[in-house]
């Protein structure tokens, strides 16, 4: 009856296809990479050369030869910054990180290092000083410094958007799969030879939960190490670092404090609706003073043979217990974690409280402002852009070194650090999410500060919301394959034939396409903003919950600009239209070959999001049961708020926009609007939003009739 219904009203309405390209107004933004320009395909190829085999030595001539020729001293006018090519070269000649040994960002005297080799990327004059100095880093700099701060540095520099960052989990395997995987690959490169007719060797690899049964979280493998959501997390910080700020980077453009909250608060919710499939419910709540019951063994081994650390379950968190036997009293911060998490937590707490914060001057400034919430953000977050990075540190940081259990190393070069302390491998902890969970709990103390949203506040007079339609919701688990040959070492001759090709097939969760027709009468000409979004409609109890206790768990499907015209409107969206949900990146060989192709004249189809990031598209819907497991969607138009930042703004070339520019979102309403704070009881109960049932169901067989295309 429903789907006759909608046959009619299309007759007599406004039929609007909210194509990814309008939702910004950026009609002309492309989302596709450029391929016709050669010389900036040329510049990708090489650049993307670089990440091959980064634990070896150059492997294309053209590399080779710089590498050999080129010297870093007396190059001072070729960097605009000459202060920051001179702190390189003193801290170059100082000596760095050797190559081989473990790198993590969230090491002071690491991050130090790869602050300074990204400061004279970032400065090169002109691109071929910038490409000559990666070249250069890559055969004299620690892997994993070069690769995050070459990384880093594509993201930011003009000249250089739109160029790709190839699969993290390609080029550093090692922090993705399992050491039984790297066991494997290693065992096929000893019996390899030459002459063997399979040229590509394919590994089946599991999750951890296949193997151990240390807690029931581990049930949550299939989510927590999918190697998609693992780098989505560290491209996070390539594109967003949690060190980078002030007026050279923008990032206030971008609201990065607001920003930031959000991303904790969406990886949160996402993570609490994957549970409810499995009646995992709540996430715990950790407290710095108890042992932490939920134990972690990682699964994964450093290229140099160190396990990655493990946590017992009930694992006492105290200063006194973790450094037991430990001469850490002066080696650095990280014996002190307990405290400094507990000490920067009362203090963002009293200044949320107060409503002000101490800043670096000295100075009160007012917390509830317009930008509070943003300064709030950058507070939590520690970063540049912070009124006092001193007074409130890292609580994060210090919490996931708190959490994650490695011990205090010996010395700054010879580490051991936890999954905690990567951002590709943070999101395979569980309780990465139970830190999550306790720093936006900070967040909503200051939103529940502020006053509730009244139904006039959320109404859009005018507008109503007739029906949704949506596609039956199925999920099931999809094959696989990455290029892991980095697990292994390669001679030079077959560095030279590239015949070496190993390969590791995974079950992922993915789910069907699904689009959504949003049946709309308006009583005016005007701009809306529409913002979709999934949520738990029971616990896991099969209570119901009320929406003011379970607003925080709803996540934001999509969130895009239309034009109502008076009348009827039906508005289609499909699911791969949302902005900030992407494909899997495409293999690094597969890219270079189309890339190749291209310079010989053959098209190459490669879509724009390849060079920028986004949460996996195959992960917006949770895992839901073989039976049906119901959720609910709510659909919000609310009058369309033009950001004031991004019209001062040159628009992107691409349909992704640079960061720092303003045009990584819709609109000038709070992230998580409208359910980011409190509202008055039947607030939403407006027209202009709706809540719709909706069922996910799971099959094994994507073929069956029973995963259909059948709206609902």
């Amino acid at each position: 009856m429903r789907v006759e219904v909608l046959g009619t009203f299309v007759l007599f309405s406004t039929i609007i296809y909210a194509a990814p390209s309008d939702v910004f107004g950026q009609q002309d933004a492309q989302k596709k990479l450029k391929t016709a320009d050669k010389q900036l395909v040329q510049r990708q190829l090489d650049i993307l050369k670089l990440y091959k085999l980064v634990n070896q030595d150059s492997n294309c001539t053209t590399a080779a030869g710089i590498s050999k020729n080129y010297v870093l001293e007396n190059r001072n006018e070729e960097y605009t910054n000459t202060q920051a090519y001179e702190e390189f070269l003193h801290t170059y000649q100082k000596g760095m990180l050797p190559r081989g040994h473990i790198f993590s960002i969230l090491r002071w005297a690491h991050l130090k290092q790869a602050i300074a080799l990204f400061k004279i990327l970032y400065f090169a004059r002109d691109y071929d000083t910038f490409y000559k100095t990666a070249v250069w880093a890559k055969d004299n700099i620690n892997e994993g410094i070069f690769v995050y701060a070459l990384s880093v540095a594509l993201a930011h520099r003009t000249d250089t958007y739109g160029i790709i960052i190839p699969p993290i989990y390609e080029i550093f395997p090692y922090s993705f799969f399992d050491s039984a995987a790297v066991e494997k690959a290693q065992q096929f490169k000893q019996t390899w030879d030459d002459g063997q007719a399979d040229k590509i060797h394919v590994i089946d690899a599991n999750y951890s939960g296949y193997y151990l049964n240390l807690h029931p979280e581990q049930v949550m493998s299939h989510y927590t190490e999918d190697v998609g959501l693992n780098a989505f997390y560290w491209y996070t910080n390539v594109f967003y670092p949690f060190w980078m700020g002030g007026p050279e980077f923008k990032f206030r453009n971008d609201r990065r404090g607001e920003q930031h909250y959000y991303l904790l608060q969406q990886l949160l919710a996402r993570y609490y609706l994957e549970r409810l499939s499995f009646d995992m419910g709540e996430i715990p709540f950790i407290d710095w003073d108890k042992p932490l019951e939920t134990g972690y063994f990682p699964s994964l081994v450093y290229p140099n043979g160190i396990p990655f650390p493990s946590r017992p379950n009930f694992a006492p968190l105290s200063t006194i217990k973790r450094n037991w036997g430990q001469s850490w009293m002066w080696k650095s911060k990280m014996g002190y974690s307990q405290m400094l998490v507990k000490d920067y937590e009362r203090r963002i707490s009293d200044a949320v409280d107060s409503g002000f914060v101490l800043n670096k001057n000295g100075n009160m400034v007012d917390l509830y402002t317009p930008e509070g919430f943003d300064m709030l953000g950058n507070l939590v977050e520690c970063n540049p852009d912070s009124p006092n990075p001193r007074f409130i540190g890292p609580i994060e940081i210090f919490a996931k070194l708190l959490v994650g259990y490695a011990t205090v190393p010996l010395d700054k070069y010879h580490v051991a650090p936890s999954a905690l302390e990567h951002y590709e491998t943070a999101s395979r902890d569980p309780a990465f999410y139970m830190i999550l969970k306790r720093i936006t709990l900070i967040f909503q103390r200051y939103k529940s500060h502020l006053p509730p949203y009244t139904q006039k506040e959320l109404s859009f007079p005018g507008v109503k919301i007739e029906d949704i339609q949506i596609d039956k919701l199925v999920t099931y688990f999809d094959k696989f394959e990455s290029d892991v040959t980095n697990l292994v070492r390669l001679t030079p001759d077959e560095i030279k034939k590239d015949n070496v090709v190993i390969k590791v097939r995974q079950d992922r969760l993915n789910h069907k396409p699904f689009s959504y027709k949003i049946q709309v009468s308006s009583k005016a000409d005007q701009d809306a903003s529409v913002r979709v979004l999934l949520g738990p409609k029971h616990d896991e109890y099969f209570r119901e919950l009320n929406i003011q206790e379970n607003r925080m768990n709803f996540i934001e499907l999509d969130n895009f600009k239309v034009t109502l015209k008076t009348g009827s409107n039906v508005i289609e969206r499909k699911d791969s239209d949302s902005y900030w949900f992407t494909p899997d990146k495409t293999s690094l060989r597969d890219i270079m070959r189309k890339l190749t192709d291209s310079l010989q004249g053959a098209a190459a189809d490669i879509d724009a999001s390849e060079a920028f990031y986004g949460f996996p598209n195959r992960l917006k819907l949770p895992i839901g049961r073989p039976e049906g497991f119901e959720f609910q969607l709510l659909v919000c138009l609310n009058p369309y708020k033009s950001p004031t930042i991004q019209t001062s703004q040159q628009p992107p070339t691409y349909y992704f926009g640079r960061v720092g520019t303003g045009f990584n979102y819709v609109d000038n309403y709070a992230f998580g609007f409208p359910l980011d704070r409190i509202m008055e009881d039947d607030s939403l109960n407006v027209p202009n939003c709706m809540f719709k049932d909706v069922t996910i169901y799971h099959t094994e067989d994507i073929n069956s009739s029973a995963s259909g295309d059948n709206k609902v």
